[in-house]
């Protein structure tokens, strides 16, 4: 019961965020619409996002964060829903590669999200109901437009970098090739320059197993007042297991019994493993939209950079910005050689580009994890890119 009660107060919690987060907000009004690839347009909309530093008066100090698929903006800071530090604070903070005592640091949650920018989850002004699937799809270029006019807002004309990973890496690539001059360093890591077809059968498996929850109910279960809690979950578990290499499931897990000294022959939960991917899918559940996933993984679906600019070379063409390339050897998610064709792309555009693939057992998840040759190769690249920009390096490099 007790864990009953709690789930409900964060599922609460989390449709408060929707509307009215706990982070900052910038609020477009009916007279800033933001065009989507749809063809459709948003109007009023809102984006949530958190800063962490201060901006320097020259304005070339920010730092754009760019979480992935179940990411948000607290990139650095306490969820309000979890209560958990930030999702990345091994990263960004005082004296890491993203310093913030040197650097002003934006990260905003994206569009299509659940934390307080427009998403299914918010309430249609035209309506007073949520969204729903009323939304229009978006894109990761609709994410990265919402972003610009966020950074329109606040003043910066170029950031200093865009960084982030996974989906966080698709949105990377999109603001060095849809706004090349506002980006003077491009992070991407573990992502590619499109995503495959194994990558949208997984998405998928995942979308089919929310709308066959019966409190989907066709995707106004919040009007219903209904949650797919179990939908959801499945599908968190069948993406958790592609984030993950086969050998840090073996060493974390192998087929070990959970609590257990023999087999049940039944269905519960024998191995660790399946007690373990059970909880990340109910854990999931208490933080993250079902419909917000629907939209989020429909946009790294359609993420096809050559496709939009007719070949990948094109998207990058006359480029001025400086790439940092990095892949992780046990990602199969996102391999090393969907990174390969991002640089080769580069070095046929004669791009700045650098590239290294590290070695790593810890699967796709490796760029959210202490994985201590990630943060050397960043700061390093960050500090030779400071210098460039003539600003200060990271705390301990200089």
């Amino acid at each position: 019961m007790a864990d009953e009660t709690q789930a409900t107060d964060s599922a609460n919690r989390a449709l408060q965020e929707a509307d009215r987060p706990s982070s900052k907000l910038a609020v477009f009004g009916e007279s800033e619409a933001l065009e989507l690839d749809s063809g459709a347009s948003l109007a009023p909309w809102q984006i949530a996002y958190e800063t962490y530093g201060e901006l320097n008066a020259d304005k070339t100090n920010a730092v754009l964060i760019c979480h992935a698929l179940t990411g948000d903006q607290y990139v650095a800071s306490t969820n309000p829903i979890t209560g958990k530090p930030g999702w990345w604070t091994r990263m960004v903070g005082p004296g890491r590669p993203v310093d913030t005592d040197r650097y002003f640091v934006i990260c905003a949650n994206v569009l299509g999200g659940c934390l307080g920018t427009t998403g299914p989850a918010t309430t249609n002004a035209a309506t007073g109901k949520p969204y729903g699937l009323d939304l229009p799809v978006v894109t990761i270029r609709d994410m990265v437009r919402a972003q610009m006019r966020l950074i329109d807002r606040l003043g910066i004309d170029t950031l200093f970098a865009v960084v982030g990973g996974s989906m966080g890496g698709m949105q990377v690539l999109q603001w060095a090739a849809s706004y090349p001059d506002r980006v003077f360093a491009a992070i991407p890591i573990a992502t590619g320059a499109r995503h495959s077809s194994q990558n949208i059968a997984f998405h998928e498996v995942g979308r089919q197993a929310i709308m066959a929850d019966p409190d989907w109910c066709g995707g106004s279960y919040i009007a219903e007042g209904k949650r797919p809690t179990k939908g959801l979950a499945v599908a968190r578990m069948a993406a958790h297991i592609t984030y993950m290499s086969d050998e840090s499931l073996h060493q974390k897990f192998g087929r070990n019994l959970q609590d257990r000294e023999d087999l049940t022959f039944g269905f519960d939960a024998d191995f660790q493993i399946e007690s373990y991917l059970r909880h990340q899918g109910m854990t999931f559940v208490d933080r993250f939209d079902a419909n917000s996933y629907l939209y989020v993984t429909r946009a790294m679906d359609y993420f096809d950079l050559a496709a939009e600019f007719g070949s990948l070379p094109a998207a990058f063409k006359d480029s001025k910005t400086r790439f940092c390339i990095m892949s992780f050897t046990s990602d199969w998610l996102f391999p090393t050689s969907e990174s390969r064709a991002v640089v080769k792309a580069l070095n046929a555009a004669a791009a700045n580009v650098s590239f290294v693939e590290i070695e790593s057992d810890r699967g796709h998840d490796a760029f959210l994890l202490d994985v201590p040759e990630m943060f050397s190769t960043i700061r390093g690249f960050i500090t030779g890119a400071a210098h460039a920009r003539g600003i200060p390096a990271p705390g301990g490099s200089d």
